[in-house]
């Protein structure tokens, strides 16, 4: 009787382990209709110009958040430069835009300065180029926010060759500034605000 049963449940295995495989095998056959279906992102539809210039005022707006926050973050840290397209020597002097950004900057790597203007003018100057050069300490760093986004630094450069007040102003939104030195003949630089660290710095 327990050797019936068996071969019954056997035979019973069997049959539904062929089913199954024949299932699996009519499942991939030729003759099922199957489909596959690839999906493709939509392509933009074609925007207007106005939507064009819109597109670029935001990128815009973008790139001058972010470099803003560079500019502001490396003041906050003081390892910053401060390259000038154009300076002005006195309170009513007239304004030079043919400078070079190279040689007019103001550089502070934490508690060392260095501020610089040359004009190429052809002129002698202590530096050969008809300009300035005053490298020292940064004493006395203070710094403001305001509601605005703008930040204003202040400090002392005290060097041998140079004792003046510096005021920077970083304009919000933008990592423009316009940076003032007096105690001397006043400078005024108009730029911008990049961070920068001096590898004799780290």
């Amino acid at each position: 009787m327990k050797r019936l049963f068996f071969l019954l449940s056997t035979i019973i295995v069997i049959g539904l382990y062929a089913h199954g495989q024949t299932a699996v095998d009519r499942s991939v056959t030729d003759d099922d209709n199957v489909q596959l279906q690839l999906i493709s992102p939509n392509q933009p539809e074609e925007e207007t110009e106005q939507e064009i210039k819109e597109r670029e005022k935001k990128l815009r707006e973008f790139n001058d958040d972010v470099a803003h926050a560079k500019a502001s973050n490396s003041m906050r840290r003081g390892y910053f430069v401060l390259v000038a397209d154009n300076v002005q020597i006195g309170n009513m002097g007239y304004r030079h835009y043919d400078i070079s950004s190279n040689s007019n900057f103001i550089l502070v790597q934490d508690e060392d300065g260095i501020a610089q203007f040359a004009l190429n003018t052809g002129s002698p100057g202590p530096n050969g180029l008809g300009g300035w050069t005053g490298k020292g300490k940064v004493r006395n760093k203070k710094i403001k926010y305001a509601d605005n986004g703008d930040v204003f630094m202040q400090f002392q450069l005290v060097g041998s060759h140079v004792n003046a007040d510096v005021s920077i102003t970083l304009f919000g939104n933008s990592n423009r500034a316009v940076a003032r030195i007096t105690g001397g003949v006043p400078i005024t630089y108009n730029g911008s605000i990049l961070p920068y660290r001096d590898s004799k710095h780290r």
